[in-house]
């Protein structure tokens, strides 16, 4: 099956500058400032709408040859994980020792309402599923392209959540799992987001859930 390029223009620079960002809160060793403790770019509900109009429609693609492994993560930047960086973006009052690890601080998980105190128990979740993006079209990249998206700091495809919620999410669409009701405007704005930045297919099911939860927004 044949399926568009990536967009790769639409993340230029964006990396480095929130490289730069976290990379000067874990030097500075004090608690980050407590913020909206939400993913970076979602979109407007319209820009949403005409975004997941955008999208090519067909059947899911197989997972024969998949395995996480040929999605890097998490990757080291100047010394702090993709995972530490999005621990400390999406936390409130964290505090960092001198390895970028928080070892203070609480993440409230939108998925499922739930405040938690431990960094160890803070999932990182793929919002569009690794799983799901190889169905999607993954499995034709590059595995510099397949990193990139798993690690990706620009786009809001990377959530801090709950362990519980994420393991009950697992790969799943948003046909088949959607988080609690009051989160399902930002999360279908989020997967809608992704899957356009990243120029992913999707089936349609998987639309007509996204219709349904934009109209919550």
């Amino acid at each position: 099956m044949s399926r568009p390029s990536i967009r790769p223009l639409r993340r230029t620079g964006g990396l480095a500058l929130l490289t730069a960002v976290a990379v000067a809160a874990v030097l500075a060793l004090v608690p980050a400032t407590p913020a909206a403790a939400t993913a970076p770019r979602i979109p407007h509900h319209a820009t949403a709408v005409a975004e997941l109009a955008e999208l090519v429609v067909t059947s899911e693609g197989s997972l024969t040859g998949y395995s996480r492994s040929l999605f890097p993560h998490w990757t080291s930047t100047d010394g702090c994980t993709t995972r530490q960086f999005v621990l400390i973006r999406d936390g409130i009052e964290v505090v960092v020792d001198g390895g970028c690890q928080p070892i203070s601080g609480r993440w409230f998980s939108p998925y499922d309402g739930i405040t938690v105190h431990t960094a160890s128990g803070v999932d990182i979740d793929h919002v569009v599923p690794l799983a799901e993006a190889w169905r999607s079209g993954a499995d034709d990249w590059t595995t510099s392209q397949r990193r990139s998206f798993a690690n990706d700091l620009f786009w809001p495809q990377l959530r801090a959540t709950s362990d519980s919620s994420n393991q009950s999410k697992g790969d799943r669409d948003p046909a088949e799992w959607k988080p609690r009701a009051a989160y399902h405007c930002t999360y279908s704005k989020m997967w809608i987001r992704a899957k356009y930045a990243w120029n992913l297919t999707i089936d349609s099911a998987e639309k007509a859930a996204l219709q349904a939860m934009l109209t919550t927004c």
